[in-house]
């Protein structure tokens, strides 16, 4: 177990907000953890769980024990005669597993290469892009209660998975016991289903004009996973170059009625009509049509070539503050609300 005591937060964010970690523990194994709640000083501290930090915005220093997860590993653990069962430390780069599990030969992730993060925060927020969400793929996880230190397992019911949620964003009460482990638990180990019966998911316009750009009507899972990172990098700002926590707003859904409402005053609306008749908006055209692409609040701003992304437009200590990316954040809210009357919610948790 190593332990670091006043340890700066920028490189760990990908929105580069200067703070800093009071105690800092990195995880690279299960018996770190346990070592933790053994500990008579960090035993009882509180505690939070940083991945690779893509979808955090720090509002000052942390002053709970940081739990810095760096669990490596990636393996193919089963075999069904439907899928692949992979499985990855949740520490390992969500991208770069991605990459690893094609050049294996086990396609179903090409639509989400490039999110950034770690594996161990995939489950928590249900990445999803391009018509794909971990929940499609998700298996099984392994994770430490925080509390009583005793290892469990979930299946994907168990982790009550929902468009970029998870039980691991909600905190248990009363009116749901047992539901709810946010700042419970550190998951350890993910495992997704592959499937051998492959089939590509195409229903986004992005993808849609890839296929007529090129004439290719069947693309490979390799094809698809090069046109999504293509797309992704023409979109979205490297954090190395530009801090940012990707889209930073949830896509919000609506009733078929309030969609054809909309569409009446804003026909140019981008939506998506979804399996169970409710419609998801973009949430990039929202805030851009209430003119905010490009504009800033202090050192933070919105992207100019993707008004879903807000981005640090200083450097080093000059930086944007945690604070002031929320001001503008709420701002953008307030905006939404008046001109469409909907609530765009962060997907960025705020410590």
């Amino acid at each position: 177990m190593l332990v670091e005591k006043n340890v700066p937060l920028q490189p760990y964010n990908t929105f580069s907000i200067v703070a800093r970690a009071h105690t800092l523990v990195r995880v690279l194994q299960e018996a770190d953890v346990r070592a933790v709640l053994a500990d008579p000083e960090l035993g009882p501290a509180p505690k939070f769980v940083l991945g690779g930090g893509s979808n955090i915005v720090l509002t000052g220093d942390v002053r709970p024990v940081v739990l810095k997860v760096e669990i490596p590993g990636r393996r193919l653990v089963g075999e069904t005669p439907k899928a692949w069962i992979v499985e990855a430390g949740a520490g390992e780069n969500w991208h770069d597993f991605v990459s690893w599990t094609l050049d294996q030969g086990w396609p179903g992730l090409e639509n989400m290469a490039l999110i950034p993060g770690t594996m161990g925060a995939a489950p928590v927020q249900n990445i999803g892009a391009y018509g794909v969400e971990l929940q499609d793929r998700f298996e099984s996880l392994d994770a430490i209660d925080l509390e009583t230190g005793r290892a469990f397992t979930l299946d994907a019911a168990q982790c009550g998975f929902a468009y970029r949620d998870s039980v691991f964003k909600h905190v248990a009460d009363g009116r749901a016991p047992g539901f709810g482990l946010a700042g419970r638990a550190l998951i350890t180990r993910v495992r997704l289903a592959l499937p051998k019966a492959w089939r590509p998911v195409l229903g986004y316009l992005d993808l849609e004009r890839r296929m007529a750009e090129t004439g290719i009507v069947k693309p490979t899972p390799r094809q698809i996973y090069d046109w999504v990172c293509e797309i992704r990098r023409a979109k979205l700002p490297d954090p190395a170059v530009i801090g940012n926590a990707g889209s930073f707003f949830k896509n919000p859904t609506v009733t078929a009625e309030q969609c054809a409402d909309i569409i009446a005053r804003e026909p140019r609306i981008v939506h998506y009509q979804l399996a169970d008749g409710t419609v998801k908006l973009a949430a990039g055209w929202l805030i851009d049509a209430c003119g905010w692409k490009g504009k800033s609040i202090g050192q933070a701003g919105v992207y100019e070539k993707q008004a879903l992304v807000l981005v640090n437009r200083g450097g080093g200590e000059q930086g944007a503050t945690g604070g002031e990316v929320m001001t503008l954040a709420k701002a953008i809210q307030t905006s939404v609300y008046e001109r469409f009357g909907i609530r765009l919610e962060p997907e960025p948790v705020v410590v």
